[in-house]
């Protein structure tokens, strides 16, 4: 029986273990160059990093996982570097070092993680805007700053992570901006309180950032980035309507996460829109079990943190084994899945600290690029919208204004794509469809364009 598992983040390490715990040789495919996804990444070599300051308390965890894996290698087909691009039945079409390749499987865990959600404001396509998770990539795989003077903008618990370790790695924070009111965190606490320890430890870093003289804002409206051939200045307006100018040379951009669900539609998972994220999430069973021989895990799923993703990988590897005939402990199952549950109440806690600002997505300027990929501006979807489309379909906005189109495919532009298009139609953000996934869902080389016949 082969098993493939897609994703080497604490996920995909995790469900890759247990396969091999229990006798299999699964297939891990990781598009990165090394194991541990995006919170548990692991420096380039030959990088002088303190990898310990950066991870804090979490310093035991990414230890402990990375450890784990190392011993587990040898059982495992671990292939680095490797982008999985479309999906065909029991097909998978990789590309790895600019070769195109096809895998056929049995069983299937996709565990592809999360990427930034975006709302975009004029001037976000200055130099030196990044994304929140690009901004971290930057510092834990090439120990490299986004810039000397940088603020952090957006609605996510991440801010004041990044913010916490970009002041350890030396770089001046000019603020941490949270587009949501302090009162929406008071508001959330109940939620909050199914994981104790990781909401005090986020209270640790505004506390240790408040301390160190960071300035913290909550409930900002973003205006604009200004600069020409670099970031300047990021304008903002505070509570009171009171413009504030951050002299900056880099912002860091980030709304939390959404997950990366391409690789799950092409393998067939069914997908229903989610209120509290207003996002659409694939749906799976209590498992991860998403169709036929389909499983996914990690914040792929549904997002739920580092702890959740490595609980998740471990059952949907259980789920897996359970269904071909395995014998797995159903005591470890149902301690699994009460660990998720919690730990994904927590989740859906900080979308109510952590708002996402639908109505400042829907109200963009005019002007506003929001898809770069392909230059789109929200007055172009606007205008789109003008013509009359009945009823409004986000996939019919994109065939007319090229919006999604792009290398990334919907990945930054599509949240706000679908908060324009429902507020400027008037219809329920629900009912404006959501982007479909085409292959290649990543770019590939051209020379790798030809298949293998």
């Amino acid at each position: 029986m082969k098993a493939i598992v897609v994703g080497g983040g604490p996920a995909g390490l995790r469900a890759a273990m247990t396969l091999a715990q229990h006798g299999l040789e699964p297939v891990l495919l990781d598009e990165a160059a090394r194991p541990g996804g995006q919170g548990y990444r692991s420096p380039a070599p030959g990088i002088a990093l303190d990898i310990a300051a950066l991870m804090g308390s979490q310093k035991a965890k990414y230890e402990r996982l990375h450890r784990q894996f190392e011993a587990a290698r040898d059982t495992i087909d671990y292939r680095e570097r490797t982008s999985v691009w479309a999906i065909d039945g029991h097909t998978l079409f990789i590309e790895r070092n600019g070769h195109t390749n096809v895998l056929t499987f049995d069983s299937l865990i996709v565990a592809s993680g999360a990427t930034d959600r975006i709302v975009p404001l004029p001037g976000w396509t200055v130099p030196g805007v990044f994304s929140l998770g690009g901004a971290q990539i930057a510092l834990k795989d090439q120990g490299a700053l986004i810039g000397r003077r940088v603020a952090f903008l957006g609605s996510s618990p991440l801010l004041a992570l990044a913010a916490k370790q970009y002041q350890a790695t030396g770089a001046t924070v000019a603020g941490v901006f949270d587009t949501a009111p302090f009162y929406a965190k008071i508001r959330a606490v109940p939620h909050l309180l199914h994981a104790p320890h990781t909401a005090l430890r986020g209270l640790s870093y505004l506390a240790q950032l408040r301390m160190s003289g960071v300035p913290l804002h909550f409930g900002i409206e973003p205006v604009r980035i200004e600069g020409c051939d670099r970031v300047e200045t990021l304008v903002l307006r505070d509570r009171t309507g009171r413009e504030m100018h951050i002299d900056c040379d880099a912002v860091a951009l980030g709304y939390g996460l959404k997950p990366e669900t391409q690789l799950a539609e092409l393998a067939g998972a069914s997908f229903a829109f989610d209120k509290s994220f207003r996002m659409w999430l694939p749906v799976i069973d209590a498992d991860g079990r998403a169709g036929p021989d389909l499983y996914l895990a990690g914040d792929g799923a549904a997002i739920g943190g580092a702890d959740a993703a490595e609980a998740s990988g471990t059952l949907a590897a259980l789920a897996l084994l359970a269904d071909t005939g395995h014998t797995v402990a159903q005591s470890q199952i149902d301690r699994l899945r009460a660990s998720i549950k919690r730990l994904r109440r927590f989740q859906r806690g900080l979308a109510t600290a952590f708002a996402w600002p639908h109505r400042d997505a829907g109200a963009l300027p005019g002007e506003t690029i929001v898809c770069r990929c392909e230059n789109v501006s929200a007055g172009d979807i606007r205008a789109a919208l003008g013509v009359g489309l009945i009823p409004p379909e986000l996939n019919r906005v994109k065939a007319i204004t090229r919006c999604g189109m792009g290398r990334c495919q919907g990945r930054m532009c599509g949240p706000a794509l679908q908060e324009i298009v429902a507020a400027q139609s008037g219809a329920p953000v629900a009912t404006v469809g959501r982007l479909r996934t085409q292959a290649p869902i990543k770019p590939i080389a051209l020379s790798a364009a030809e298949m293998p016949r």
